[in-house]
């Protein structure tokens, strides 16, 4: 797939995020579409938007760090559910994790706070590339089961042809790598 404007400025903007998070030194894992394409290690469609994950006591600091660089707050949800940051047509999507007590990632904020993520999310993030960049992504596995679970979880949101496609993709990509290993 060709890599428009948009795409390159997403890409930019993954990489501010990175070097961001690098001088705070706070972990933040790509997830949703951009999180596939750099495991796949190719763009397959255009984005929105990129969606992080970052702790939820790390969020406040990323989110302030980006605004002192430009960027702006959406405020779309409240803060402690989801940070929206938008800079030059880029939107950044920041959810917050928390951690529970036998150290399961949970949902760091807003009505589903507590709630656990898919088994092993961050245990088994990759480190991937694309377009030269190495990013953290949630592991392929915990994509596929928030891709499937997303209309179970938020009722009324439909379960859209490029959620399908995307789980499609992963699971071929998690079996080649299965076989290759």
């Amino acid at each position: 797939m060709r890599v428009d404007d948009l795409a390159c400025r997403q890409l930019a903007a993954i990489t501010e995020v990175l070097e961001a998070a690098r001088a705070l030194e706070v972990p933040v894992w790509l997830r949703g579409g951009w999180a596939m394409d750099f495991y796949l290690g190719e763009l397959t469609r255009p984005h929105v938007d990129v969606d992080w994950f970052a702790w939820a006591t790390d969020l406040p600091v990323i989110a302030a760090t980006l605004i002192d660089h430009g960027w702006r707050d959406l405020a779309e949800h409240p803060p402690e559910q989801q940070r929206d940051l938008v800079r030059d047509g880029v939107e950044l999507g920041f959810a917050p994790l928390a951690q529970g007590d036998d150290c399961a990632v949970l949902v760091g904020g807003g009505p589903w706070a507590g709630e656990p993520f898919p088994a092993r999310m961050l245990q088994d993030a990759v480190s991937a590339q694309l377009a030269g960049l190495t990013c953290p992504v949630i592991s392929p596995a915990a994509q596929v089961e928030i891709k499937q679970m997303m209309p179970v979880w938020v009722p009324g949101r439909p379960r859209r042809d490029k959620d399908l496609a995307d789980i499609a993709r992963i699971n071929t990509a998690m079996k080649a790598n299965r076989h290759h290993s």
